[in-house]
C-alpha cells in the first residue's frame, strides 16, 4: 500500500461513526382552561418540560408540541370526550363535570373536612389508580391513559357581613357554591345558591346571595373579596379535581421510551401541583387582606374554632352514604372505594373531622 493509500485509510478511521437520527413525535396537548390557571400552566412548565428534559438526556426522541390551551379545540363540558375521541392527544380532563362517567372520582366532594392538604390528598388518589381496578376502569374505559392528577385547594367562606356568632350565623344565610358543593351546606341551615366564579360576584353584589363558599385561588383573580371581604377560614377540605390523560391509541403507537418519560414527568406533575396548590392557598389569603387593607370594610380573615367545624360537619347528613348508596344500586363499589379514599388519609396522618364510612 503507498504512502497516499495509507493515510487516506487512517483518515478515514479517524472520521466519527455517523450519529443516529433523532426522532420527532408530534403531539397536539389542549385543555378547556388558559394556562393562568395553575394546574394548567403546569401542563407546559413541568409536565410537558420534564417530559422533554428526560427525553433530551438519551436523546433518541424528541416531542414537537403543537399546544392549544385555553379552550381553542373545546371547552369545559367536553374535557373527556375530545381527549377519548382523540381531538387532543394530551388533555386536562375536567372530572368535576363528568359524575355520570366518572362517578369514583368524586368521592372527596361527598367527604368534607376530611383534608385540607392537596399534596397529600393527590397522593391518595395515585395510589388509589393503582390499587384499585374499578376506580382505573372508570378513566381506562374511556380510551385514556391517565399521567398525572389534579386537585384544589381548600374551601371557605367570604361573605358581606361578619360571622360573629361562628357557625350559628349561617343559618339563614344564602350562600352560592358550586354544583355539588352546595350539599356541604346541608344541614346547617343556610341555603345553597348554585353558581360558579363568573356569577359569584354579582350574586353578591346584587343580593341574590350573602356570600360563597370558594376557594382562595378562585377568589382572589374574580376579586370577589371586594363585595364578601369576611374570609371565614373554615378549610372545608380540597377536592380531587380531574387528570393529565393521554388518549390511548396515541399512547399505544408511542415509543416506549417516550411513554416511561411521560410516565415519570406525570409523577412529578402531580407532587408539584399539590406543593404548589398549598402553598398559593396561604399567598391567595395573604394577598387578598393586602389588596382589600383600603376598602371599606377592609378584608379580614378570622379561624372558624374547631368546635364549631365540628358543629358543622355534625349537623350535615351523611352525603357519603346516600352518594355510595345511590352508586352501589347501579352496581358500583362506591362504599369500598370511600372507605378506601379516607383510610388512605388516614394512614398519611389525616384525621377527618367526621368519619364519613362508618355507616358504609
Amino acid at each position: 500500500m503507498n504512502t497516499l493509500m495509507k493515510l487516506m485509510a487512517v483518515g478515514m478511521l479517524a472520521l466519527p461513526t455517523p450519529l443516529m437520527a433523532q426522532e420527532t413525535v408530534y403531539l397536539t396537548v389542549a385543555s378547556s382552561h388558559p394556562t393562568v390557571i395553575p394546574w394548567v400552566g403546569m401542563i407546559k412548565t413541568h409536565f410537558m418540560a420534564r417530559t422533554d428534559e428526560i427525553l433530551a438526556e438519551a436523546g433518541d426522541y424528541k416531542i414537537e408540541w403543537n399546544e392549544a390551551f385555553g379552550g381553542q379545540l373545546y371547552k369545559a363540558n367536553a374535557t373527556l370526550t375530545s381527549v377519548e375521541e382523540g381531538i387532543t392527544d394530551v388533555g386536562w380532563v375536567f372530572s368535576f363535570l363528568e359524575a355520570a362517567k366518572l362517578p369514583l372520582s368524586q368521592a372527596s366532594s361527598y367527604a368534607p373536612f376530611s383534608t385540607s392538604d392537596p399534596a397529600v390528598q393527590l397522593e391518595v388518589m395515585e395510589e388509589l389508580f393503582e390499587t384499585n381496578p374499578a376506580f382505573r376502569n372508570e378513566w381506562e374505559s374511556h380510551n385514556l391513559k391517565v399521567v398525572g392528577f389534579t386537585g384544589t385547594d381548600s374551601y371557605d367562606l367570604y361573605t358581606k357581613a361578619p360571622l360573629e356568632q361562628g357557625f350559628k350565623s349561617i343559618d339563614g344565610m344564602k350562600l352560592s357554591a358550586p354544583g355539588v358543593l352546595g350539599n356541604w351546606l346541608r344541614g346547617t341551615g343556610a341555603n345553597a345558591v348554585d353558581g360558579a366564579l363568573t356569577t359569584f360576584y354579582t350574586d353578591i353584589q346584587t343580593g341574590v346571595s350573602d356570600g360563597v363558599l370558594s376557594l382562595a385561588l378562585g377568589v382572589l383573580p374574580s376579586k370577589i373579596y371586594e363585595v364578601a371581604p369576611y374570609i371565614t377560614r373554615v378549610d372545608l377540605g380540597v377536592a380531587f379535581s380531574g387528570a393529565v390523560a393521554v388518549n390511548r391509541d396515541t399512547w399505544d403507537g408511542l415509543p416506549e421510551e417516550v411513554q416511561a418519560a411521560m410516565v415519570e414527568a406525570g409523577k412529578y406533575y402531580t407532587a408539584s401541583h399539590g406543593k404548589d396548590l398549598l402553598e398559593r392557598h396561604e399567598f391567595a389569603l395573604n394577598k387578598m387582606v393586602e389588596a382589600g387593607a383600603d376598602q371599606s370594610p377592609p378584608v379580614s380573615i378570622t379561624p372558624m374554632a374547631q368546635t364549631d367545624r365540628e358543629a358543622w360537619v355534625a349537623a350535615m347528613p351523611n352525603i357519603a352514604k346516600e352518594w355510595a348508596d345511590s352508586l352501589e344500586e347501579k352496581g358500583v363499589p362506591a362504599g369500598d372505594f370511600m372507605k378506601a379514599y379516607l383510610d388512605g388519609l388516614r394512614a398519611k396522618g389525616e384525621t377527618p373531622v367526621r368519619n364519613w364510612d362508618e355507616d358504609l
